[in-house]
């Protein structure tokens, strides 16, 4: 250890930081935990992270009823949570939650999870729209698209079926575009308070079930 080093671990056994061994005590470790958490919620609520887990948890609570969420071009968009879901938050004895199965995104234990804090954070969705059927797995993180499936191609020529794909991808963009665009709608409006209070009643609903 060269004199610098030694100097710094004197320096961090007067202070109680390490103990005798060089390594961080109990107190210290905690301390760095704290501050790494603190940096990480910081991070998310200043990102877009926290808005897009708003966005798919609204999403969840708009897609039960089965009715279109939105219009898009003259046609409906519904929306139906389908397998995996992952659901997140930021404090609490549980921050992560995975729940598999059909209909597991509509079960009492998500909604209770949702109640308690969690927000969801992946999922897999399929969207409906002038009768076509898309699926995606829809990130908050950065409000991207992954692991899609777009609906069958109705061409037969390579050419015209790799421009078919193409406008089929544009399609499915422009419906999370869309769904994106109205959840902010919402959001950003004056009501948004009143949509937390009946949100809120239907996560509660998990416990009476």
């Amino acid at each position: 250890m060269s004199r610098r080093e030694q100097a710094r671990a004197d320096a961090a056994f007067q202070r109680g930081a390490a103990g005798v061994d060089g390594l961080p005590t109990e107190e210290e470790r905690r301390d760095e935990a704290e501050v790494e958490k603190d940096k990480a919620r910081e991070q998310l609520l200043r990102g877009r992270t926290y808005l897009g887990r708003e966005l798919l948890t609204w999403l969840l609570w708009r897609s039960e009823s089965t009715e279109p969420v939105i219009e898009l071009d003259g046609a409906g968009v519904t929306v139906v949570f389908v397998g995996r879901l992952t659901l997140r938050g930021i404090a609490g004895d549980v921050t992560e939650l995975v729940a598999r199965g059909a209909l597991a995104p509509y079960s009492a234990q998500v909604r209770r999870a949702l109640d308690a804090g969690l927000l969801v954070h992946q999922a897999r969705v399929r969207l409906e729209h002038a009768e076509r059927v898309y699926e995606a797995t829809l990130d908050a993180e950065f409000l991207d698209v992954r692991a899609a499936k777009l609906p069958e191609l109705l061409t037969e020529e390579e050419d015209d079926r790799l421009l078919e794909r193409l406008e089929l991808a544009e399609r499915l963009s422009a419906i999370v575009d869309a769904l994106t665009g109205a959840f902010l709608a919402v959001r950003t409006s004056r009501t948004w308070r009143k949509r937390v209070a009946t949100l809120k009643t239907w996560m509660r609903a998990g416990e009476e079930a």
